[in-house]
């Protein structure tokens, strides 16, 4: 490679062909530009397809047996995945919460009116349209229509539809924040909008 130095007025100040200079000892000032001309032969885009890159592979029985990887240290250390009675309360509180979340979600009734009280935005009241597990996140989750288009959706998630409602009506959520009780709707007056 060759670098030139060129000023603020595009005028050629010099090549930069010192190898042991510092940048410094160069007539560099505010505006200059480091030219960099490549006689490499490389071409552009020539590294931008990783399939024409050969790489190495090693087999998971092969990976195993080596005692310097991150795997063999969680194993001789019991951490992560490879702490059975970290991964067996894990699993149990998991179990627990799912438990909890569809004794919550059992008294629900689709069709109850409801408010929802969600940390950190105001409560809101709908109907509700959908009480279950679905495929987008793990737990029980309660499908609320709400009276005005204060959603996130349609009663559709990532193409699967849970419920039916107009587009921004229709939100998830926990249990725990759904409550179900004589609600009456309130205008909010975004119809209008």
């Amino acid at each position: 490679m060759e670098l030139e130095l060129y000023g603020a007025d595009e005028k050629l100040y010099g090549k930069l062909d010192q190898e042991d200079a510092l940048l410094g000892s160069y007539p560099v000032d505010d505006g200059c530009r480091i030219h960099v001309i490549d006689h490499s032969g490389a071409c552009l885009g020539e590294y931008e397809d990783v399939s024409k890159v050969e790489k190495y592979q090693i087999s998971q029985e092969a990976y195993d047996q080596r005692q310097d990887t991150v795997r063999s240290f969680l194993k001789r250390s019991k951490l992560g995945r490879y702490n059975e009675e970290e991964r067996a309360q894990q699993e149990a509180e998991t179990t627990q919460r799912l438990e909890e979340e569809k004794a919550q979600a059992s008294a629900i009734p689709v069709g109850s009116r409801c408010e929802v009280r969600a940390p950190g935005q105001p409560s809101r009241r709908g109907i509700v349209m959908y009480v279950g597990l679905t495929d987008f996140k793990p737990g029980y989750w309660i499908g609320v229509r709400f009276d005005e288009p204060l959603g996130k959706n349609d009663g559709s998630v990532n193409g699967k539809r849970y419920f039916e409602c107009q587009p921004k009506y229709g939100a998830f959520f926990k249990p725990s924040v759904v409550t179900v009780g004589d609600f009456p709707e309130e205008d909010y007056g975004l119809d209008e909008m």
